[in-house]
């Protein structure tokens, strides 16, 4: 997945021009600026992978294919309401916070197993899990341990790894990796 978040449009356009298809986006209202009405591209498969806030939850649902953040209660109560009331059904992942950090997003690995339960009581099917792993530490331990717990819930899908392990988090399952810098170049 190409993230595209803060980038030009001249470069987003650059890479529509060589094929890519698939792009993440941080804030549903970065996205929605950039990607809707006639901005929309036909086979373009947009994925939000930055945080959400329940107020804009009927407007991610509306607009993106795939929302990877999944990652509490209130976010996934809100979901599922915005999709009943919109019939539109976008893929979802929860967002593990492997490190446990306090600064990122995500539902602890421990509680995960747990909230997975609780989402799919709620209706909602869950795709895929994601993490991204603390800088400071090697980030195959993260994506094994987001294997185990996909594993244990039968999750298939995994979005891990970005521009500077994207090779590390394919050798452990990804079946998505986040690879911004490596394409558009340095903010």
């Amino acid at each position: 997945m190409a993230v595209s978040k803060l980038q030009p449009q001249e470069k987003i356009t650059a890479m529509l021009d060589a094929g890519q298809r698939v792009f993440g986006e941080n804030r549903v209202q970065e996205a929605a600026s950039r990607w809707s009405g006639e901005n929309r591209r036909e086979g373009v498969e947009l994925r939000l992978i930055g945080p959400l806030q329940s107020n804009k939850a009927a407007e991610a649902v509306a607009l993106f294919d795939v929302i990877e953040t999944v990652d509490r209660e209130k976010i996934a109560g809100a979901i599922a309401e915005a999709m009943a009331k919109s019939g539109r059904t976008p893929r979802l992942y929860v967002q593990v916070n492997t490190g446990e950090e306090p600064q990122k997003a995500g539902i602890a690995p421990a509680e995960a197993d747990g909230f997975i339960a609780r989402c799919r009581d709620l209706g909602l099917t869950i795709e895929g899990l994601m993490c991204i792993p603390p800088e400071t530490e090697p980030a195959g331990l993260h994506f094994a341990l987001l294997r185990k717990i996909a594993a244990r819930n039968g999750v298939e899908k995994l979005s891990m790894g970005m521009s500077g392990d994207f090779e590390t988090a394919v050798r452990f399952g990804a079946t998505s990796v986040r690879v911004g810098t490596a394409l558009f170049g340095s903010r």
